[in-house]
């Protein structure tokens, strides 16, 4: 008998399972050559993809999205979990400001440079906007890690808490902006309002009240060490579903919640940190290969040259008045100011974001999702490769232990 073929199934799970060992394997490269892995994991499932060799063809929209979500829902998990409470008092003001008003901000100015590099209607614009307007500063703690750099305290809660808060923001502003492009006709100021107040409203209360739940079922209940992550997973995500079919904010309920639990240290916690932390890069594996898969990239190179007028727009005028805008008050250094401006990475968010026109069949949705993709590769070659150089020329590192020693000892003569 000749060698059987391989079922349609067992072809699907050979190809995910090697180009999930592919990506692994690419971690060792991204160490030797500084590039961001997650560029890495984007740039291999584009090779996969259909304009690549692997020419595997992905164009289910709703699949992506899905897969995002989910994968977005257990890595904000993951962040919340590791954020200590005496970190969210440190930087809970500037970065909650961050995460509202510099959303706003960055929207605002990105949108504007949409409607004159793509002439693009104005609601348009401004949903591109939008939907380019959240930072992924957990990429740029992946990167940091990878480089030994270790950030001064205030500035890394900043940046750590806004990671987990403004993507809510984002995912406001570009929802309402598809309802009101695809209904055609505008809200009233007060809907708005409540609209705004009723999604953070609820995730924020869904998130204490459910992370209180989980905290308090993980302290009753002894789950065994393998078992319970994949409650405190589960349960995240139902968290993140239920807030989010109530109109409220998924992502800010599942982060908040996170927050509760790790502050709450019930039994095993290490051993749950340590299983999420490989959980969490697998999601991020699968996401940014997904997203990979879904882009075209010969649609990339017509709108090539507006999309790298908006990037560096977003990056060298947006990102820097939201930052100015917003930290002033807090009296931030120049050079810490100029290191949260550059901070400003573009990751998973955005694409996934880009979605939501194309499932409402907005006229321009393609060439929005183009853009933002386009946008996210830009920030991460640009910004993730320069980052560990940056954050050394600024001088925002935390001064090592021995060397603070040696000062306060110098002090005291």
């Amino acid at each position: 008998m000749g060698a059987a073929l391989l079922s349609p199934i067992d072809h699907t799970l050979l190809i995910g399972a090697l180009l999930l060992c592919l990506s692994i394997l690419a971690s060792k490269a991204s160490d030797r050559t500084g590039m961001p892995l997650l560029l890495g994991f984007l740039l291999l499932g584009m090779l996969a993809g259909d304009d690549g060799p692997g020419g595997i063809v992905f164009d289910d929209v709703g699949v992506a999205a899905f897969v995002g979500n989910l994968a977005l829902a257990v890595i904000v998990l993951d962040g919340g979990l590791r954020t200590r409470s005496e970190t969210f008092h440190v930087g809970r003001l500037p970065a909650l400001s961050m995460a509202t008003l510099g959303v706003v901000v960055t929207a605002a100015i990105g949108g504007a440079a949409a409607v004159m590099l793509l002439d693009l209607p104005l609601l348009d614009g401004l949903l591109l906007g939008a939907i380019i307007s959240s930072t992924d500063a957990a990429a740029v703690f992946a990167l940091l890690r990878g480089h030994g750099i270790r950030l001064r305290e205030r500035v890394g809660a900043t940046l750590e808490i806004e990671s987990g808060a403004n993507d809510p923001m984002a995912v406001f502003l570009t929802l309402t902006l598809v309802d009101i492009i695809a209904l055609g006709e505008p809200l009233s100021a007060w809907a708005l309002i409540g609209a705004f107040l009723w999604d953070l409203g609820l995730g924020a209360v869904g998130g204490v009240v459910g992370g209180r739940v989980l905290a308090e079922v993980l302290k009753r209940v002894r789950l065994s060490p393998g078992l319970a992550p994949i409650f405190v997973s589960a349960a995240g995500v139902c968290i993140f579903s239920l807030v989010n079919t109530g109109g409220g904010s998924g992502l800010l309920a599942v982060y908040l919640a996170g927050i509760v639990v790790g502050n709450s240290r019930p039994p095993g916690l290490a051993r749950i940190l340590s299983v999420h932390d490989g959980l969490s890069w697998l999601m991020q594996i699968g996401m940014f290969l997904i997203l990979g898969l879904f882009v075209t990239p010969d649609e990339l190179i017509p709108i090539a040259p507006a999309a790298l007028g908006i990037a560096a727009v977003l990056i060298l005028v947006a990102r820097p008045a939201a930052v100015v805008t917003c930290l002033a008050p807090f009296r931030f250094a120049a050079g810490e100011q100029a290191f949260v401006a550059w901070v400003g990475l573009r990751g998973a968010v955005p694409i996934i974001l880009a979605m939501f026109p194309l499932l409402a069949g907005l006229p321009h949705a393609r060439e929005m999702f183009n853009v933002a993709f386009f946008v996210v590769l830009v920030s991460l070659s640009l910004q993730g490769w320069t980052l560990p150089a940056v954050a050394r020329g600024l001088g925002v590192e935390r001064e090592p232990r021995a060397q603070t020693a040696l000062h306060l000892k110098r002090s005291k003569r």
